[in-house]
């Protein structure tokens, strides 16, 4: 069974950092391109970063260029997001996502494999 598992989210006040990990399992995904999404009520679902299989293409949404950093662990078939900087605004349910014909992938459609999210709230 396919697994992509978050941790890492909490409550935080601006300005401080938070870690998020997504463990996935189940299959390999070294080869996938990986993505951290968010999503607040009443809004689309927001792509945040991904990072190619090699680790070598790095997108950020330019509202947290920056201020995170995605990273990925192959042996431990591991992606992580480093959220430094917080902002109330990045307060939302966090998604890992993995695509498995890698590339350059901006749209949540073109990620099959999803977690099941993890929230981060950041207090003003």
């Amino acid at each position: 069974q396919v697994q992509l598992v978050e941790s890492g989210g909490g409550l935080v006040q601006a300005g401080g950092s938070l870690r998020l990990s997504c463990a996935a399992s189940g299959r390999t995904f070294s080869r996938d391109t990986m993505g951290w999404f968010r999503r607040v009520p009443g809004k689309e679902r927001e792509l945040v970063a991904f990072i190619s299989w090699s680790g070598g293409i790095l997108y950020y949404a330019d509202s947290v260029k920056g201020r995170f950093t995605i990273s990925r662990d192959n042996a431990k078939n591991t992606v992580y997001l480093q959220m430094n900087s917080l902002k109330p605004e990045d307060t939302a349910v966090y998604y890992c996502a993995a695509a498995i014909r890698g590339g350059l992938l901006y749209v949540a459609d073109e990620y099959e494999y999803w977690g099941q999210g993890t929230q981060v709230t950041v207090s003003s």
